[in-house]
């Protein structure tokens, strides 16, 4: 182990860019049509599942904090609206196992 003093991390600047690295499993993406919301004080968690009766499988899983999920969700509100603008209304539909505990709910 050495003496010498570590480099500390640099605060980022206003407008840096930050690199962001992921392997080719990330950026290939998985399916999900059903997604379950848990929350705690301190985090919220969602779990992204793929069902394909006879059976489903948790394809992700992701951690947050409730200050970063409000902000995911005024984002997910702003690109719907702008789909909405270019593409039509997105109709509402019913989730895929029809009175389940599993599934989006509201």
């Amino acid at each position: 182990m050495s003496n010498q003093p570590q480099p500390q991390p640099q605060p980022q600047q206003p407008g840096q860019q930050i690199q962001i690295n992921a392997e080719q499993k990330i950026l290939t993406g998985v399916y999900s049509n059903v997604m379950r919301v848990l929350h705690r004080p301190e985090e919220f968690v969602l779990e992204f599942i793929n069902i394909q009766p006879p059976v489903g499988e948790m394809v992700a899983r992701v951690i947050t904090t409730p200050g970063h999920i409000k902000r995911i969700a005024k984002v997910l509100q702003d690109n719907i609206d702008k789909y909405e603008a270019q593409y039509g209304k997105i109709p509402d539909v019913e989730g895929p196992i029809q009175n389940s505990e599993i599934g989006f709910k509201a």
